[in-house]
């Protein structure tokens, strides 16, 4: 929807004081660029409303084109139906293209089964990236305040929180700007009488049952009046500098990260040592880091990375989770493991943990158990390809004639004795109580034995192969072939077992 262009604005460029603020504001914080599509997200509230008008004051000195965006959460009935026709007349007066979209907050709540208001936050952030993705706005301007980010860092405080949760609110996240962290509601207001501008007032901001506004009417006020009149200034200025802090701390873990954490398979692996004293190694050029101290704060910030880095879901890594795998680090059995949220698990492996993602750890049974499978293998035609989908690979058994054609025989002679093996043979994945010979091996072995003397994590022989004959095991992964049917001189056909990825 557009209207008009109200051109009296831009005849105004930053002539309110609040405006100047704003513009040196903007500019130091490299918000927009010249030529920015910004849209701002007004819910017709004073704060929202005085951006708006800010941003009109100063789009020509900035050089960015505006326009106005509005979700109603259809919390309040006829007020939230009022507040929208509130905003798009708004819109109209200025001559701005409008956006809007409507969503039953309180139902998808219930659905979610979430708490309202991180319904209603989560219902406005994705409408906010469907316009940044679809091209309708390069930018999301939202009017959070000196006032929200007091607030923002007092609950946090009251919850119990870190670094990360004393910076509050951030100036950029993604498309979304917050140019106002730095200017009172108060200051908007009397900036919002002298234009005459009226706005629109919700009364769920009033509800004292909810911490945050309970905070607003009451915490503040009290710390204000018989404290700290600056306090919301003070707790504006902490929550910068712990930004800072801790955007210089992540690019250190960042940097420990890409010198100790390796790749493995679907996961990450470190070793124990390099987690708990990650300063150690020679590429960390600090002096005297035996004396430095803070190391365990490099450890816990690694760990985060680690699982951020990996969690294919939505889940928070709470401190106790962090202290939970250090421990395990410190202390742990091999084989012991922790299941952390985002649908990761850590797993101690002798002198290193391993993080993995639990879904895609193979393709799990119906009970999250191990990937089970079982292909009869048919040789009659001289050989067979079983393309096992539950370990994405594919085998392939071929009958040779030997000893002339031994040059087809992998390195490690993995090759079986044809007249030997009872068929059809069966391709499975390996079960407790199983028992290998390894051809070189005087008796046989629980495999579960020789994958640990083989040094294979619990994660990696989920789903082990292995080729039984007769129900004894002829073959497994990564073994010399049993014995009991190796070929030797007096084999005259032999089979080859040969694996190779799944395309």
């Amino acid at each position: 929807m557009t209207g008009r262009r109200d051109k009296s604005a831009d005849r105004n460029v930053a002539r309110s004081p609040l405006g100047q603020r704003l513009l040196v504001s903007l500019k130091k914080q490299e918000m927009t660029r010249p030529g920015d599509r910004v849209g701002v997200a007004v819910s017709g509230g004073a704060d929202s409303v005085a951006l708006l008008l800010l941003l009109l004051e100063l789009r020509g000195k900035l050089g960015i084109v505006l326009s106005v965006v509005h979700l109603n959460h259809k919390l309040r009935g006829k007020a939230s139906d009022a507040d929208e026709v509130f905003v798009t007349k708004l819109a109209a007066k200025h001559g701005l293209e409008f956006h809007s979209a409507s969503v039953d907050v309180a139902k998808k709540a219930k659905k979610e089964r979430a708490n309202l208001e991180d319904a209603a936050r989560r219902a406005r952030y994705d409408y906010f990236r469907s316009l940044a993705e679809s091209g309708a706005c390069g930018q999301i301007a939202v009017a959070h305040t000196a006032d929200d980010q007091a607030e923002t860092v007092l609950a946090h405080l009251l919850r119990g929180t870190g670094l990360a949760g004393l910076g509050g609110i951030h100036p950029v996240a993604g498309r979304v700007i917050r140019p106002l962290l730095n200017v009172r509601r108060s200051e908007l207001r009397h900036y919002l009488r002298a234009r005459k501008q009226t706005w629109r007032e919700d009364s769920t901001n009033r509800d004292t049952k909810r911490m945050r506004a309970r905070i607003r009417k009451k915490l503040l006020p009290l710390l204000e009046k018989q404290f700290q009149p600056a306090i919301v200034d003070h707790l504006v200025t902490l929550a910068d500098l712990a930004r800072e802090d801790e955007t210089f701390l992540d690019r250190l873990a960042e940097e420990r990260a890409t010198v100790l954490v390796q790749k493995s398979g679907e996961g990450m692996r470190i070793a124990i040592d390099d987690l708990l004293e990650p300063r150690k190694r020679k590429e960390f050029n600090t002096a005297n880091t035996e004396k430095a101290g803070g190391a365990e704060a490099l450890s816990k910030r690694l760990v985060r990375r680690i699982v951020e880095n990996i969690k294919p879901r939505e889940g928070q890594l709470g401190a106790g989770h962090v202290q939970a795998v250090l421990q395990l680090a410190r202390g742990g059995q091999s084989g012991s493991s922790l299941p952390l949220p985002g649908g990761v698990e850590v797993r101690r492996e002798r002198d290193a943990l391993k993080f993995q993602v639990i879904e895609n750890a193979g393709v799990r049974t119906g009970h999250g158990g191990p990937p089970e499978y079982e292909y009869n293998i048919d040789l009659a035609r001289g050989e067979a390809k079983v393309s096992v989908t539950e370990l994405g690979c594919v085998f392939r058994l071929k009958v040779i004639d030997w000893p002339l054609k031994r040059g087809e025989t992998s390195s490690d002679g993995a090759v079986l004795d044809r007249d030997r093996l009872l068929f059809p043979m069966v391709l499975r994945n390996w079960r407790p109580g199983d028992r290998l010979r390894p051809r070189g091996h005087r008796s046989a072995h629980k495999l579960k034995r020789l994958l640990n003397e083989k040094r294979v994590s619990r994660w990696e022989r989920d789903g082990w192969p292995v080729l039984t004959s007769g129900g004894v095991l002829a073959w497994a992964r990564g073994f010399p072939v049993a014995a009991e049917f190796a070929a030797n001189e007096r084999t005259r056909a032999g089979i080859v077992v040969a694996e190779e990825k799944q395309i």
